[in-house]
């Protein structure tokens, strides 16, 4: 097997230096140090956590609105899936366009649309003539320029921290996130309550402000923008034939076939339980809303630690090994949550399911850009977020039609078992992804 960057930098340069005058290795190191070492990162970072608070508001704020407009839930459905569809559609395309632009500036190009269709859509609110169509439109608008916009963030990430430090960033990155989905539906609430839905949208559209200005702090070395630059010109022809060239590379590649197969049961048969918590709060639990929102909050809380923690630990354990463990992880403790019967034992099965489900989600993306070529990383950000967000409406149609049938802890628990067999399919039986 080739040597892979990561062992490249442990080889000693020079191979008669003793042990005894080698600095030792410290077993761990400060979970925040791509941040801290990572100017770039760290502006990114730092926009992007506060810009996604904003998107959970927005999030709750159409999902009321659609439901007040209509007093329908399959136009809630609907409108959601307006906002999603576009990705699955249309994100592979954008996989080739962001090979052949620089990445930071479509980032800035496609943070600045979606400030203009959150403005909008905060002015339909504000001036009284929004309409259940205006709002499924918009949502639609947003849903394709996030096409674009998940795949130029995703592969950008290299370019900030370079190779070595990707799977750290990702997982800090996640960790933006998981603190975002704690803070952001909370907010909504208050805000809802205070001053209406309207504000909501409102703060959505002001904290793209944030992204951008962090965006527009952004220095690249020239060497890094002379790379981003050649990589561009690597990726060449129509966008029929780019297509091509992406998928040639990921389905003869033996460790990104498997990592991408992986993702996409992860997403069918494991990702719904997050779609399940409703009716799990209601019907297994016998609780309310606030009961929900606590069995979120226990996810969000154990995402952010597994975040952190695998930043900690760094390069020290063998990525594609800790994968596998961490797979098995989440599958056993998603299995032990669907008999639990009380909120007591609930809460924190939940916070270990979301620990191991944010190392999974890390380290998959963290794998897939290091075994990517610079010119072709777009396209396998792409597609990872075709089969990781086009996976989860099948995964949560199956989910919801088996906890109909035959309850939902079945769904949940037969959700984890499935995942659990094709994770050491994978990660055993094929153990080209366990050598990473």
């Amino acid at each position: 097997m080739s040597v892979t960057p990561t062992q490249a930098t442990l080889e000693p340069r020079n191979r008669s230096v003793t042990p005894s005058s080698v600095a030792p290795v410290p077993r761990y190191r400060n979970p925040i140090r791509v941040l801290m070492v990572h100017r770039n990162f760290r502006l990114f970072w730092l926009g992007q956590t506060g810009s996604v608070i904003g998107t959970w508001m927005e999030s709750v704020a159409t999902g009321w609105l659609a439901l007040k407009l209509t007093n329908s839930a399959f136009m809630v459905g609907a409108v959601a899936a307006a906002g999603s569809l576009p990705v699955l559609l249309l994100t592979l395309y954008a996989g080739v366009v962001v090979d052949r632009r620089p990445k930071l500036r479509l980032v800035k190009t496609t943070q600045s649309l979606l400030l203009i269709q959150a403005a909008v859509l905060w002015w339909f609110n504000w001036s009284g003539h929004i309409t259940v169509a205006w709002l499924a439109l918009l949502s639609l608008v947003a849903g394709s320029i996030s096409a674009f916009d998940i795949p130029a963030r995703q592969s950008l990430m290299i370019e900030l921290v370079g190779r070595e430090d990707v799977v750290d960033a990702i997982a800090l990155n996640s960790s933006g996130f998981n603190v975002a989905r704690v803070i952001g539906p909370a907010l909504a609430a208050i805000v809802i309550d205070r001053l209406g839905l309207a504000w909501c949208f409102a703060i959505n559209s002001m904290s793209f402000l944030l992204v951008l200005i962090g965006l527009s702090m952004i220095r690249l070395s020239p060497e890094e923008e002379r790379v981003a630059a050649r990589n561009a010109g690597l990726a060449m022809g129509g966008p029929m034939s780019g297509l091509v060239e992406g998928l040639r590379f990921m389905t003869g590649t033996r460790p990104v076939v498997l990592l991408m197969m992986l993702v996409a049961v992860y997403s069918v048969f494991g990702i719904p339980f997050l779609v399940m918590m409703p009716v799990f709060a209601q019907d297994v639990l016998h609780g309310n809303a606030r009961t929900y929102g606590a069995l979120l909050a226990a996810v969000g809380i154990g995402a952010v630690l597994g975040a952190l923690s695998l930043a900690m630990v760094g390069h020290r354990a063998r990525r594609g090994q800790w994968l596998a463990y961490a797979s098995v992880s989440f599958c056993v403790f998603l299995f032990l949550f669907s008999f639990t019967r009380t909120l007591w034992v609930s809460v924190p099965l939940l916070a270990l399911v979301g620990f191991a489900m944010i190392q999974n989600n890390a380290l998959a993306n963290g794998l897939l850009q290091t075994l990517s070529p610079d010119h072709l990383r777009g396209r396998v950000m792409a597609a990872y977020a075709f089969v990781f967000v086009g996976m989860g409406p099948i995964g949560s149609l199956l989910a919801g039609t088996v906890a109909q049938v035959a309850g939902t802890p079945v769904a949940v628990g037969g959700g984890a078992l499935v995942l659990l067999m094709f994770a050491a399919w994978v990660l055993w039986v094929r153990p080209e992804v366990k050598r990473l």
